[in-house]
């Protein structure tokens, strides 16, 4: 299996920990210190050696912070975690604040003490951090203290060591571009910004321009790695020699030079003074700035030229994708057929989740399962309304009559990227289950048929998802949609459709259309396909073209849940015609009992009318 349903040996339960860095605290002299969930690289999903948050908390979601005081430990989160850091803190020393409402910057300026020093790893976090952290610092009359080590290491005893899982080519036949065509973009960006130099530090940004992938961190095929690109010169790679065979060390020695890791600060440094060097304020430790500035070199602040060439994909990452998702969704729906046939009761959360990643292996064909995509949120009744569920031996729950069964899942294949939830009705659904899915289902629809003009963001068309909902006094704390990549990170930036989306929708841009509804203690509903951005098209009688998404997850959507009395006739068509594609392209490959119960899954929906009055 690709993932580990044990539940954690050691919960973090009571104040050793905590006691233990206090201790370390005041010998640095520090009054306050930032605990982030994050690496040196600001990866998504971090190596085990990197859960620094979930060892001192036991907090373990993806996206998160800390901030422990003298007498005060928070954990800053999301709304996607506020039941689970509820769960997995123990509230007798850990309180809960909101990472989007307070965030540890705001919450220093009204809890610590005058005066405060304030510590932090400045290889964990970013610039833009460091310049809110700097200004609640000085409201405060304190001072932001970069420390020279990591004082959770200092304490962690039976810490992890770092990940040294080979690298591999990425074939081109899958990447579609050379490094070498991939460098002339980057080198241009280069030039736009008037840098000599420019540090990538983002492993997915790495691992897309050189083509290699690897297994540094679990579910995402990265190895973790810098490179610093150079105006007139090769590219410097720092990447571990013991990673590299010899077909992945020559493939990578015509394009680069190769370096370790442990060369890279002081190659930096080297290569500073006098030099423009490019760095990402959202990307980038705020070690590299303290690293260019000390040597005489000269910061500039701008985006990674990776990121949004590697979003926009090209044409063999989208022939890629498509092929990949209709592997997917044969699994899928083979996956779902199975489970229409278990008897309510008969069926746990981790024997279902186990049941679909050996499906996926088992369809996956000439192209193998390389991994999952994520942890498969895998939750039935109340722990579906756990947005970022992962199910262990102690939640662990059968699937009941009556309840709804949430599914987030995803693989990871060479030639795609996927990741999609279905939510399933377990025996006879209640009114309002139907009636909260199918306003769900309207918003997922209203982001399918989706038109708009060049230069729309995230953000323009993030309301037509939620409208439904709010509609009916109801809504979701998280966004909408967030990009994926090319067998690379499940979640991709820059694009994403949220209230926060400020990043322009390109065509070959991947995102995810997931609206959803969750109440507490009961039920969680959300429904997911992968999207991609259409190039722009003309609308017949309209008078300017209009870009728009193509669907390209393909799984049955649970009739039993919807309500059609709730739906337009335009919305039934959207679903009556997806339903149709989905049948057409699974039937094929699925076995012939899967294929009849694809044929009554997918049957057209028509909306009951009232019976005549006499």
């Amino acid at each position: 299996m690709f993932q580990d349903f044990s539940a954690p040996e050691n919960p973090v339960i009571g104040d050793n920990r905590l006691k233990a860095l206090r201790e370390q605290m005041r010998h640095h002299a520090i009054d306050a210190l930032i605990v982030p969930h994050a690496d040196e690289q600001r990866n998504e999903y971090l190596p085990a050696c990197a859960e620094r948050l979930a060892w001192l908390s036991g907090f373990t979601g993806s996206a998160g912070e800390a901030v422990v005081t003298t007498d005060q430990a928070v954990v800053f989160v999301d709304g996607r975690y506020t039941l689970q850091s509820a769960q997995q803190t123990d509230a007798d020393f850990w309180s809960v604040e909101s990472l989007v409402e307070k965030p540890a910057h705001k919450w220093l300026r009204q809890n610590a003490k005058t005066g405060a020093r304030i510590g932090f790893d400045p290889w964990l976090h970013t610039l833009n951090e460091i310049k809110n952290l700097k200004a609640a610092a000085k409201e405060l009359d304190g001072e932001l203290i970069p420390l020279d080590g990591n004082l959770v290491d200092a304490i962690w005893t039976d810490r992890p060591a770092r990940p040294s899982e080979p690298a591999s080519i990425h074939d081109f036949t899958f990447a579609g571009q050379p490094t070498r065509k991939k460098l002339e973009e980057m080198q241009a960006a280069m030039v736009s910004e008037n840098a000599d130099l420019c540090v990538l530090t983002d492993p997915s940004s790495v691992c897309w321009l050189f083509n290699i992938r690897g297994h540094d961190v679990a579910h995402t095929p990265i190895t973790l790695a810098h490179a610093v690109l150079r105006d007139d010169e090769e590219p410097i790679l720092f990447l571990e020699d013991k990673k590299l065979d010899i077909e992945t060390k020559a493939f990578l020695t015509q394009v680069c030079e190769l370096r370790e890791p442990s060369e890279l600060t002081e190659t930096l440094r080297a290569l500073s003074a006098g030099s423009r060097i490019m760095l990402d304020p959202n990307l980038a430790a705020y070690a590299f700035h303290s690293i260019v500035e000390e040597a005489g070199g000269t910061v500039v602040s701008a985006a990674d030229p990776a990121r949004l060439p590697r979003a926009i994909k090209n044409d063999a990452e989208i022939k890629g994708t498509r092929e990949a998702h209709l592997r997917d969704g044969a699994a899928v729906t083979s996956f779902l057929a199975w489970l229409d046939q278990q008897p309510s009761g008969s069926v746990d959360e981790i024997t279902v989740a186990k049941k679909l990643e050996q499906t996926r292996k088992d369809m996956a064909g000439n192209m193998p399962l390389r991994d999952i995509s994520f942890d498969t949120i895998s939750g039935s009744g109340p722990n579906g309304a756990i947005v970022h569920y992962r199910v262990d031996e102690t939640s662990n729950r059968k699937l009941e009559e009556g309840e709804l069964y949430l599914c987030d899942s995803g693989a990871q294949h060479d030639d795609g990227t996927t990741d999609i939830t279905r939510t399933i009705a377990i025996g006879e659904p209640s009114d309002d289950q139907r009636k909260m899915f199918t306003l769900v289902l309207k918003g997922h629809i209203g982001i399918a048929v989706a038109r708009f003009p060049k230069g729309t963001r995230g953000v323009d068309i993030d309301v037509l998802a939620r409208m439904p909902l709010w509609q009916h006094g109801a809504d979701y704390a998280h966004g909408t949609g967030h990009g994926v990549g090319s067998y690379l990170s499940v979640h991709e930036g820059p694009q994403n459709i949220s209230k926060r989306g400020m990043q322009e929708l390109l065509p070959g841009m991947i995102i995810s259309n997931e609206p959803g509804y969750y109440r507490t203690g009961a039920f969680g509903i959300r429904i997911e396909n992968l999207v991609l951005v259409r190039e722009e098209m003309d609308i017949p009688g309209g008078d300017q073209p209009m870009l728009g998404f193509e669907t390209l997850t393909l799984a049955p959507i649970d009739q039993r849940l919807i309500d059609a009395t709730l739906m337009t006739d335009d919305e039934l068509h959207w679903l009556n015609a997806y339903h149709g594609h989905v049948q057409r392209e699974l039937e094929p490959l699925v076995e012939e009992r899967v294929a009849n119960w694809l044929k009554t899954a997918t049957e057209p929906m028509v909306r009951d009318l009232p019976s005549a009055s006499a």
